[in-house]
């Protein structure tokens, strides 16, 4: 099962802060708006979000359609296919696609830790 690209979805405190923060370690903006209190990150294949006031805690996420490094693919396994074989395989998910038969829907899970998981497809 292709998931796409992953990425860490952090919960921060600051945006600015934490851009800061992670431009010291490498990273350069690739996506998002700082006014609207989000922001992509890359250091090579590495992505991280900053997410201010949007999220309770870090999210694990993961793209469908993109490579690892953003980019679109032209063959990708649609997310309503993927949430059905996770239902087949019993995974519970805490929220589902109530969304057309194609295009953006997401859909989260939580792994046995509590972890929260988001599958978001953009296209």
């Amino acid at each position: 099962m292709d998931l796409g690209k992953f990425s860490v979805s952090l919960a921060v405190q600051d945006i600015a802060a934490s851009r800061a923060f992670y431009e010291k370690l490498g990273f350069e903006q690739v996506g998002g708006d700082q006014s609207q209190n989000w922001l992509v990150l890359h250091n090579g294949n590495a992505t991280i979000g900053l997410f201010q006031g949007m999220f309770p805690k870090n999210i694990l996420t993961f793209n469908p359609g993109w490579d690892a490094v953003g980019n679109e693919v032209d063959s990708f396994t649609d997310i309503r296919e993927l949430q059905k074989t996770l239902a087949e395989r019993d995974v519970a998910f805490e929220s589902t696609i109530d969304a057309p038969d194609s295009g953006p829907a997401s859909f989260v899970i939580v792994d046995p830790d509590g972890n929260q998981i988001l599958v978001d497809q953009h296209r």
